[in-house]
């Protein structure tokens, strides 16, 4: 649908005007696809013969990741898994994890993935009702025991690390980072069986493997990060996933040249990583490098050595990256093809910052910034944008996603350029969340009869189509009225005055102790060396209007993190219980 000559009505939903910037070739046809995960990726399979993954020195073909589906689905329903049935899954991104969870899918389960707190894990255990447990081999006694106790777990199914790859092929940076998540006291015993004899399992196993299909079915069962709120069981089915899958997936993959992908770190309970960062590449014929036990610091390391074409990174590794020591200013980045960040909106300062950082060393891709969310099955923008990335810029809608700003706590669409909550329609948005009232207020049907997602992020859509998120939430500051504190365009108003001495900026807002409903601003900055906080404080003042300017100016040695974002809950934690 081409909307360039359309007249304009000023609303996003009936204009939608990003869609002129979609080659209507591409998108003629384009629809969501009625396919359950695994037959997706058959359907785009290059051959079985070419190399699918890459894992610590092996290399794995789609013959041997079919076959280990197969088997690993016939494993399952030899232990008695089956239709409906929750699968608790606490391994990092290796290729077994992409077999558990298309042979879930095989068999009508669903696999849950959790990555909190050991309570917090085996609560979520105990809610599913399920009995075995697939953890790496280096769960602790400890860990297992509260596992049984707790949510009443018999048996767990570990796996080594080293499995799939080759242990002499493996740095010595991550091996010795494998190393230190062993306890003195390991799990394996009698409650406890290895991969490999849990897939011998599977080889003897005879009976029905397939359930019914259903492409409706929960398949995912994810959590979201806790980083901008208390962390909710998020469920997609195989639908909604390849709801997301297929409109990052629509312009197809290069003939001439096939693309390496490399993920590091960032753990398959969320669903971002599952659905943008592992299924996305082997369903648009990349070779995807799995690299889930590499530190966090140690980006630096794994960049330089494997090169990849495509990166997708967060704002915690890139900052690593970019305080590494060890790599060389000529230090040649000309290998990425794409690179942007994604989990919280950057402010000017930053973008600007990543931009130089990247042409230094000869980079010529476009950094761009994200913008998704759990609920909505990854991302819900594309960096296609025919403005520059700053000032809150996310790109523009998928191309069979609408996207527009509601008045809060209403189903009230704003025009063009007004501010309101942002909300989002499309094949991709979850089924819902584990609790039934919270679904009922994130996912409302509208008059237009669609399913709409209200994200909570506060932003607006322009008459090009662009979106701008600015912040989580409203948020109003006593005395002033219509005047809302958002954390964006606070931080850009800091980072376009340039002011001298500050290397860094972010804003937390916490409650006001004294006014109830109401927030208070404080600012955070990291500064240069040779500057003090009083050096900077007054600038601060003349550039922000007067609800902007914080109560207090926080100097701190470096941004600190949380789940790979800016650890903004737990600095507002710090400040509620000081008041």
């Amino acid at each position: 649908m081409n909307t360039e000559n359309q007249a304009m009505t000023g609303y996003p939903t009936k204009d939608l005007p990003w869609m002129k910037y979609y080659p209507e070739a591409l998108i003629k046809n384009l629809s969501a696809p009625d396919n359950t995960v695994l037959e997706y990726l058959e359907k785009n399979c290059p051959g079985e013969d070419e190399i699918a993954m890459h894992y610590y020195g092996i290399d794995i073909t789609w013959k041997a990741v079919f076959e280990q589906i197969d088997l690993t689905a016939r494993a399952l329903k030899s232990l008695g898994f089956g239709e409906g049935d929750q699968i608790p899954v606490f391994i990092c991104a290796t290729p077994e994890f992409v077999y558990l969870l298309l042979a879930a899918e095989r068999i009508g389960a669903a696999i849950l993935c959790r990555d909190n707190t050991l309570e917090e894990n085996a609560e979520a255990v105990k809610k599913s009702g399920a009995k075995m447990i697939f953890a790496h081999d280096y769960l602790s006694q400890e860990e297992l025991s509260a596992y049984r106790h707790t949510a009443g777990v018999h048996c767990a199914v570990l796996l080594s690390p080293y499995r799939s790859g080759q242990y002499r092929d493996t740095p010595e940076h991550i091996r010795q980072f494998i190393d230190e998540q062993y306890s003195d006291k390991p799990a394996y015993g009698p409650k406890t069986v290895g991969w490999d004899a849990f897939l011998e399992f599977g080889k003897a196993y005879e009976g029905e493997v397939d359930a019914a299909r259903d492409i409706n079915r929960p398949l995912y069962r994810g959590y979201t990060s806790g980083s901008t709120g208390p962390s909710k069981q998020v469920i997609h089915c195989a639908r909604t996933m390849l709801g997301n899958l297929h409109q990052m997936n629509f312009y197809g993959s290069s003939d001439e040249f096939r693309a390496n992908w490399m993920v590091t770190c960032l753990p398959p309970s969320l669903v971002a990583v599952v659905v943008a960062m592992v299924l996305l590449p082997l369903a648009s014929n990349k070779l995807l490098i799995l690299n889930p036990f590499c530190r966090p610091e140690d980006v630096d390391l794994e960049l330089m050595r494997y090169r990849p074409n495509c990166w997708p990174t967060v704002p915690m590794l890139f900052e690593n990256l970019v305080r590494s020591k060890r790599v060389p200013d000529d230090y040649d980045m000309s290998h990425l093809m794409s690179c942007g960040a994604g989990a919280e909106a950057y402010n000017n300062h930053q973008i600007l910052r990543a931009q130089k950082y990247f042409v230094d060393h000869g980079c010529k891709a476009r950094f761009t910034t994200g913008y998704g969310c759990s609920e909505a099955g990854s991302n819900m923008t594309l960096p296609m944008s025919p403005r520059p990335i700053a000032d809150g810029n996310v790109g523009i809608p998928m191309p069979l996603s609408v996207i527009a700003a509601f008045k809060p706590g209403t189903q009230e669409e704003l025009k063009y350029n007004e501010i309101g909550e942002i909300c989002f329609a499309s094949p991709s948005v979850m089924l819902g969340y584990d609790s039934k009232k919270a679904t009922a207020r994130a996912l409302q049907e509208h008059p237009d009869g669609r399913m709409w997602l209200h994200t909570g992020d506060i932003g607006y859509v322009t008459e090009e189509g662009v979106v701008y998120a600015l912040t989580r939430g409203t948020a109003h500051r006593f005395g002033f009225e219509n005047c809302e504190l958002a954390t964006l365009p606070m931080e850009n108003r800091l980072a376009d005055a340039k002011i001298e001495g500050i290397q860094d900026e972010f804003f937390v807002i916490a409650p006001d102790p004294e006014h109830r409903h109401h927030f208070l601003p404080y600012l955070y900055i990291v500064l240069k060396d040779g500057y003090t906080c009083e050096d900077v404080t007054a600038k601060i003042d003349e550039c922000l209007e007067d609800y902007m300017k914080p109560v207090e100016v926080k100097c701190i040695a470096e941004r600190p993190f949380f789940h790979f974002k800016t650890n903004r809950i737990g600095l507002m934690k710090e400040l509620m219980t000081k008041e």
